[in-house]
C-alpha cells in the first residue's frame, strides 16, 4: 500500500470489496465537484481541521484542502482513495487519505472544528455508539454537516422492490434528537431542512430534495 494511505481496522472487509469493486467498474465514478451542500453550508466557515467521512474519490476534501483546510479523508474502498490522492497532488500535504471503517474505529473525539458527511449512509446496524463517535468527534465551536437524499425521494421509488427499508438508517431528525438530548448549552441547530438539490440528480437516479443537518457545538 501506498505510504499515502494511511489504513486502519476495516473490520467490514466485505463491504470494502464491494465499493472497490464499484469503483473498478467505471475510470470515474462521481464528477470530482464538490458536494453543493458543502460548499454551500461551509464556505464562510474559517478553515481548520476537517473529518471528511466517506470521502470516494475526494472531491469535497480536496474542496476544503484547496480552501485551507487540513483534511482527513476517510473512506472503506482503496480504489477511491488512491484516485483521490492523485487528483489532489497538489494539496497533498493537506489532505490525509485513511482507509477505514468509522463504524469500528472511531475518530478521535473533539478532534475536527468540521465533521462532514455528504450522503453517507449511516447503517443502524452500526449501533449508537458508532454515530455517537462521529458527534464526538466536533471539536468545541466546530460544526457537524450531514446530507441525505430526501428520505420521500427515496421510498418513492423503491417501495415497490422493497429493496430499502428507512428504518435500517439513521436520518437527520435521528441526529437532531441525539444533539438536543445533550441540551442547548452543547450544541446549537442551525439548519434541519429538507431542500431543491443544488445540482441536477445524477443520470438514472431521483434524487431532487436533499434534507440538510447542520449544527454547532458550542462547549
Amino acid at each position: 500500500m501506498d505510504n499515502d494511505i494511511a489504513q486502519y481496522d476495516t473490520a467490514q472487509s466485505d463491504t470494502a470489496q464491494e465499493w472497490d469493486e464499484r469503483y473498478r467498474s467505471r475510470d470515474q465514478l462521481f464528477s470530482g465537484n464538490p458536494n453543493g451542500v458543502l460548499v454551500a453550508e461551509a464556505a464562510d466557515l474559517p478553515p481548520g481541521q476537517a473529518l471528511d467521512v466517506g470521502c470516494g474519490e475526494g472531491g469535497d476534501a480536496l474542496w476544503l484542502a484547496r480552501r485551507g483546510w487540513q483534511v482527513t479523508a476517510v473512506d472503506v474502498s482503496e480504489v477511491a482513495l488512491r484516485r483521490a490522492a492523485a487528483a489532489g497532488a497538489d494539496v497533498a500535504g493537506r489532505v490525509s487519505w485513511t482507509r477505514a471503517d468509522l463504524g469500528v474505529t472511531p475518530p478521535p473525539a473533539g478532534a475536527f472544528d468540521l465533521v462532514t458527511l455528504q450522503y453517507f449512509p449511516l447503517l443502524r446496524s452500526a449501533g449508537l455508539p458508532a454515530l455517537r463517535g462521529l458527534v464526538d468527534a466536533v471539536a468545541p465551536g466546530g460544526t457537524l454537516l450531514f446530507t441525505t437524499h430526501a428520505l420521500a425521494d427515496l421510498t418513492e421509488h423503491t417501495e415497490a422492490t422493497a429493496e430499502f427499508d428507512p428504518a435500517d438508517y439513521y436520518w437527520a431528525d435521528d441526529i437532531a434528537a441525539l444533539l438536543d438530548a445533550e441540551g442547548d448549552r452543547t450544541w446549537k441547530i442551525q439548519v434541519n431542512e429538507t431542500r431543491p438539490r443544488t445540482a441536477p440528480a445524477p443520470p438514472g437516479t431521483h434524487h431532487h430534495r436533499d434534507t440538510v443537518l447542520r449544527a454547532r457545538r458550542t462547549a
